[in-house]
C-alpha cells in the first residue's frame, strides 16, 4: 500500500506509508535518513512552502452578540485542532507511544485544519498523558470559513450591455441578474470541534461608477426596462449621461458595479455579521442624436 495520510505543515509534508518494517533507517549524514519507521508505519518529512491565507476581494466584519467583532487575514493561519482516541491503539512497540508503554496515557489522532480555501489539514498520531481538552473553536473563524466556501461573485450586469448603444439625455436603466453566487441568498456551513456555524450572504447594495464622474448607489437589483416605459427614468436604479463617451478611452465609458455582500452568521452560541465586496466592469458607448433641419 502507498499513502496512508499526507500531513502539511508550514515547514514539512509528512507522508505516512503503510508498509511492514521493523526498524528505523539511519542513512543520513547525521545518522538519520529522515525516515521514521515503526512496526506498521513509515513517516517521511520533506520541505514545502508555508501555509498562506488569502481570498479574492476584500472583507470587513462586525461582531454580534458574543462575537469577537473582527475578521482578518491572520484567521486563515489559525489552526483548529481536534482529538480522537486512536482505536485500536498502536502496537506496544510502535514509536507512536513516544517511549511510553500502553496504559501509560494513550495515543490520539490529532486533526488540525486551517480556514483557508484549500482546506489544508494535518492528521497525525500523538501520545498524551491525559485525555486532551478540545481546543476552543472560535465561531467567527468558522463563519469566515463558511463564507470562503461560497462562490461570491461580482454583479451579473444585465444593463447596461457591452453591445448596447446609449444616448445623451435619455434615461439609462441599470439592473442585474440574480443568482445565489451573484446576488444571493447564499448559505453555507462550517464545523469543527463539535461546533457548526451557518452563514447566509446576500447583496445589500450595488454602487455604480458610471465613467463620467457620476456614482449611483442602488439598494436592490434594479428594474428591468420594457418598451412600454418609453423615456421614463428607472424607478429603482438609473442614470442619465450628459455627455458622450467619444472622449473616453476606446470611445466607451468604463462602468464599474461594486456589490456589497452582507453575511449574517450564527452558531456556537454566538452570532455576527461579515461583509464582502465584489466588482464587475463593463464598457458603455454613449452617443447623441443629431437633429437634421
Amino acid at each position: 500500500m502507498l499513502t496512508r495520510r499526507i500531513a502539511m505543515t508550514a515547514a514539512t509534508v509528512l507522508v505516512t506509508l503503510s508498509i511492514p518494517v521493523t526498524s528505523h533507517a539511519k542513512d543520513g549524514p547525521d545518522g538519520d535518513s529522515g525516515i521514521n519507521c515503526t512496526l506498521y508505519t513509515c513517516e517521511v518529512e520533506v520541505n514545502v512552502p508555508g501555509q498562506g491565507g488569502g481570498q479574492a476581494g476584500s472583507s470587513e466584519s462586525t461582531g454580534g452578540t458574543g462575537a469577537s467583532g473582527s475578521s482578518d487575514d491572520d484567521d486563515t493561519d489559525k489552526a483548529v485542532c481536534t482529538y480522537k482516541l486512536a482505536d485500536p491503539q498502536p502496537p506496544a512497540a510502535s514509536a507512536d507511544w513516544d517511549g511510553h508503554k500502553p496504559g501509560d496515557g494513550a495515543v490520539y489522532e490529532q486533526t488540525c485544519g486551517w480556514g483557508d480555501v484549500d482546506g489544508n489539514t494535518i492528521v497525525r498520531l500523538v501520545w498524551l498523558a491525559d485525555p486532551p481538552e478540545q481546543e476552543a473553536v472560535d465561531p467567527a473563524v468558522l463563519a469566515q470559513r463558511a463564507v470562503d466556501s461560497m462562490t461570491l461573485l461580482g454583479p451579473d450586469i444585465a444593463s447596461p450591455r457591452r453591445s448596447g448603444k446609449y444616448t445623451v439625455g435619455v434615461p439609462m436603466w441599470m439592473w442585474v441578474n440574480q443568482s445565489a453566487t451573484t446576488y444571493g441568498p447564499n448559505t453555507a456551513s462550517a464545523s469543527a470541534g463539535g461546533i457548526t456555524v451557518t452563514a447566509t450572504a446576500k447583496v445589500s447594495k450595488i454602487v455604480w461608477q458610471m465613467g463620467d464622474g457620476a456614482s449611483v448607489t442602488c439598494n436592490g437589483p434594479g428594474t428591468p426596462y420594457t418598451s412600454t416605459e418609453g423615456m421614463a427614468p428607472s424607478p429603482t436604479c438609473g442614470h442619465v449621461y450628459s455627455k458622450t463617451s467619444a472622449g473616453a478611452q476606446g470611445g466607451r465609458f468604463p462602468v464599474t458595479a461594486t456589490s456589497t455582500w452582507t453575511i449574517d452568521w450564527q452558531g456556537g452560541g454566538q452570532a455576527g455579521q461579515l461583509t464582502e465586496v465584489r466588482q464587475t466592469n463593463v464598457q458603455v458607448a454613449v452617443g447623441e442624436v443629431q437633429v437634421v433641419r
